[in-house]
């Protein structure tokens, strides 16, 4: 590092060295998840999490009652395991409820740190729990249920080249509108509707205004039927190797959130215009154990299509231009299936079945990498899964075949107590394993050409420590992407965190992946294994009104027989919340140099409600932010957040239709909520 490099690295480091005890608790809305998310973005840039921090932000927002809470409904809070919730579930029923908080802690496997998180998605009230069975009437519904709109526009302080050269039809903002009625979770509406950055509104291809609408309607507890949703939802069964559609995190740094919680049916009300269904679906109980969910779907899909084939599927959602105008709505899938659940005691079996068509033939370019690829018209998948626990041991798994291949997923989790966490998981996904709809643990992003075992250690030894370790040893049958022949792969996660004193948190954790890669410009008749390091630390300290961060990640990457690319980043951001005052206001700042794209940094920040703001940097300059809350009573909230990047190696930024001619780029988001 150059004198200049090492003075911004020791002032970072100094200022949160500097932070002293801490007495109270600054929540973020996503802290729970951020790490693990963090980590999966950099896995999957591609995946769209808003549905993952909607999840944490309802509960947020509606709490679960604990003395009438069901064990579904406990299984959405990811930080809690099986054995924890049954055990919640169990004190409750012998002891007739819980009357504080400080009951929880007399519960086997709850300790501090679950305590404060069931604070916060969570509520106690004993008069209540007479109320467990009874649905609320028409009457109570519309006159106590909570409506809710929200409003966002992105404000661009740039142009891109698609809007000089005139390639992006509409203008360079983006808005979205959010409309939501609940009385809980017995009975939801509402739509959401979005226009990206490029696309026109009231014109051209969109004379609807918004280009995408999300409209749903979702029932719940209403006797025998235990959910009906009408509109657009999401369906997610067994451990997802037929429909995975829920909140599902994979690998991070705790085993309890890296567990694929069968959701059932849930309502799609995010911006992803791609991952999910739109029809009816509903859950019967048969019985007190025995459960039957059916589904129908028949919607528009947007792809690529040549001599009435369909040659693509196209997901990102965006019609800016002329040419990706005609790819929406190219073709339609129908799809029909269910789900049979026998959950009784210690003991979970599921049956899980779907049949999907296309109205044209599916056939991509299968080459390569993507020589065994779906493809074709008619398609289906089935899947029988099971969960077991028995003492301390959970055993869970799932087997499915689809129109090609199969599918095999097993895990065993042992927790000893709250203190040791043990899993080993097994999954062997052929090469020509069809599922469009599947997402589960993987080490990529796809359920198709993996043979692995995972082995992962959450322990918490002494007090104020605890240690995470993961091992992810991966064989690839096929040829992956930039692999030209069968691969292997290493995925080591670890980590240690110190909570010295209260609210306050040190943790370092260290990641090594080593995969083999072709050289580039060889056509793959070379190829060399990649090693790739990566190093964070980071320091957390919060008096409550004001909380200081600081974050240090180091990256290295080298392909055998060329030179390493390394990169860092140094960012602290502080948190303001006066007590007294309708503001909260966080600021950060960044400083990151990397020498190529693989060596590239990601960056987190404070973002508005329902969104997940993480970035990737190449090159060297500066990133700042600031994030304003002001919550006007209990009905209103304005949010702005303002980002600006310097780039010091560069005079333009991007390519293409995306290229800024400038080296600096700054974006406005503005976003409004009215709840009454």
């Amino acid at each position: 590092m150059t004198p200049v490099r090492w003075k911004i690295f020791l002032l970072c480091m100094m200022l949160g060295l500097a932070n002293g005890p801490l007495h109270a608790q600054f929540f973020d809305t996503d802290a729970v998840v951020s790490e693990s998310l963090e980590s999966r973005y950099q896995d999957n840039e591609g995946v769209n999490w808003e549905e993952h921090i909607e999840e944490i932000q309802d509960r947020l927002e509606s709490p679960i009652e604990l003395n009438t809470a069901t064990r579904q409904e406990l299984e959405q809070l990811p930080f809690l395991s099986d054995i924890q919730i049954e055990h919640i579930l169990a004190y409750i029923y012998r002891h007739e409820g819980i009357a504080s908080y400080g009951e929880l802690l007399l519960i086997d496997d709850i300790d501090v740190n679950t305590e404060r998180l069931l604070r916060v998605f969570t509520t106690v009230d004993l008069s209540k729990r007479a109320e467990k069975t009874r649905f609320p009437s028409a009457r109570n519904i519309f006159r106590h249920g909570r409506h809710e709109l929200q409003g966002r526009v992105d404000i661009p302080f740039y142009k891109r080249k698609g809007y000089l050269t005139g390639k992006y039809l509409g203008r360079p903002f983006y808005q979205s509108m959010r409309y939501r009625f609940h009385y809980g979770d017995y009975l939801q509406f509402g739509v959401t509707a979005e226009k990206d950055a490029g696309e026109p509104f009231f014109a051209l291809h969109d004379r609807k205004g918004y280009d995408y609408y999300s409209p749903y309607l979702m029932l719940q507890r209403w006797g025998r039927l235990r959910t009906l949703a009408v509109g657009n939802y999401r369906l997610c069964f067994g451990q997802g190797l037929v429909l995975g559609q829920g909140f599902y995190l994979g690998k991070g740094y705790d085993l309890d959130m890296m567990e694929m919680r069968s959701s059932g049916i849930r309502k799609h009300s995010s911006t992803d215009e791609y991952n999910y269904f739109r029809g009816v679906a509903a859950a019967v109980s048969l019985t007190d154990a025995l459960t039957l969910s059916a589904f129908y779907s028949n919607r528009s899909m947007s792809g690529t299509v040549k001599s009435d084939t369909i040659t693509s599927i196209y997901k990102s959602g965006l019609y800016r231009t002329e040419s990706e105008a005609g790819k929406r709505g190219a073709f339609r899938m129908q799809a029909y299936g269910g789900n049979l659940t026998y959950d009784h005691n210690h003991l979970k079996l599921g049956l899980t079945a779907i049949r999907y068509t296309m109205n044209r033939y599916y056939s991509p370019t299968l080459k390569g990498y993507a020589k065994y690829n779906l493809h074709g018209a008619e398609f289906f998948n089935a899947g029988m899964d099971y969960k077991l626990r028995y003492g301390k041991f959970s055993v869970q798994g799932e087997g499915a075949v689809g129109t090609k291949g199969f599918a095999l997923l097993n895990h065993v989790h042992y927790r000893l107590s709250h203190r040791y966490h043990f899993m080993l998981l097994h999954r062997f996904y052929r090469y020509d394993y069809w599922a469009l709809f599947a997402q589960t643990f993987s080490d990529g992003s796809s359920v198709q050409n993996e043979n692995g075992w995972y082995v992962a250690a959450d322990m918490n030894p002494f007090a104020h420590w605890r240690f995470f370790l993961g091992v992810d040893f991966v064989s690839y049958p096929w040829w992956k992407y930039r692999i030209s022949r069968p691969s292997q792969s290493w995925d080591i996660t670890s980590q240690m965190s110190y909570t010295p004193v209260p609210h306050c948190t040190m943790l370092l954790n260290y990641r090594y992946k080593c995969r083999d890669r072709d050289v580039s410009g060889t056509s793959g008749q070379e190829i060399q294994p990649t090693y790739y390091h990566r190093l964070r630390y980071r320091m957390t300290n919060d008096w409550g009104v004001v909380r200081l961060q600081t974050t240090f990640d180091y990256n290295n990457f080298r392909q055998l027989g060329f030179e390493a690319g390394q990169g860092y980043r140094v960012s602290e951001q502080v948190s303001l919340a006066p007590r007294r005052w309708p503001v909260s206001l966080v600021l950060q700042g960044n400083y990151f140099h990397t020498d190529n794209y693989d060596s590239r940094v990601y960056i987190y920040e404070k973002s508005l409600l329902n969104t997940l703001s993480v970035s990737s940097f190449q090159g060297r300059g500066f990133r700042a932010s600031v994030f304003v809350r002001v919550d006007l009573g209990s009905h209103y909230v304005v949010i702005a957040r303002y980002g600006h990047t310097f780039y010091q190696d560069r005079d333009e930024i991007g390519s293409g239709n995306d290229l800024i001619e400038q080296s600096e780029k700054a974006d406005l988001q503005l976003q409004f909520r009215i709840k009454y």
